[in-house]
């Protein structure tokens, strides 16, 4: 299990750099941030890696030789992560929009996941196998307002929920980001109906005030689910 004292010595700005407000609260959490000086330490590339190792660590989705897709992955750190506990005989493959630096043994697709050709991509990758863990760090572009950025991810989430059915083997894991608001009991009531256990949970590393937990959905049922098209993508005007 992945533990942290607090940071003992705060660290503080140079003040003769002009910065704006929120920028300066950026950096001065970075900088007092211990799973920051961790990663940097341990050589992950973002403290969302130790995010992955204490949910694996509690439901132990994640073994050796897996196959793992993990969306939204940039920069890297599930990806990092997921690769050292499925060894040389498992699979990681990563995409995301950005650009994302090679990691060894990883293979990384860059695209837009509700992209049909990213999709095809992503399962000819597979080959003929299917995946053991389906992971989404994912997030939806941001507005600002709380609610539809709810909105947005859940039906972001809908959308990689589907694709599950075409990719994910029986008895499978589908572990995604969600936020806190009431817009994702609609995913939750899908999947309950698909997967045979679906809990949340907030690591210890997630910042306290982020209103981000993560649903952990095991045990996955393809034949409850009915009409998941491949093709099947996000039409909404909210996005």
């Amino acid at each position: 299990m992945t533990t942290f004292k607090k940071t003992e010595k705060i660290q503080k700005l140079d003040s003769k750099k002009k910065r704006t407000a929120s920028s300066r609260q950026w950096l001065l959490r970075q900088l007092n941030d211990p799973y920051v000086a961790r990663a940097r330490k341990d050589g992950y590339r973002s403290r969302a890696a130790y995010k992955l190792i204490e949910i694996n660590d509690k439901y132990k989705f994640i073994k050796k030789g897996c196959r793992i897709l993990d969306l939204g992955a940039a920069p890297g750190g599930w990806c990092q992560v997921a690769k050292a506990i499925v060894g040389q005989n498992g699979l990681v493959i990563g995409v995301d929009l950005q650009d994302i630096i090679p990691i060894t043994g990883v293979t990384l697709l860059k695209g837009d996941f509700n992209d049909e050709t990213v999709r095809h991509m992503i399962m000819d990758t597979f080959a003929d196998e299917k995946a053991d863990v389906i992971l989404s760090d994912m997030a939806a572009s941001a507005c600002g307002m709380t609610d539809v950025d709810h909105i947005r991810l859940m039906l972001l989430l809908e959308s990689v929920y589907h694709f599950s059915f075409h990719l994910l083997r029986p008895g499978g894991s589908f572990i995604a980001k969600v936020l806190r608001g009431g817009t994702e009991k609609d995913l939750l009531a899908q999947l309950k109906q698909s997967f045979a256990k679906v809990t949340h949970f907030k690591p210890p590393s997630s910042r306290q005030e982020s209103s981000e937990l993560y649903v952990i959905a095991q045990g996955f049922r393809p034949e409850k689910g009915v009409n998941h098209s491949i093709t099947s993508t996000i039409t909404s005007d909210i996005l």
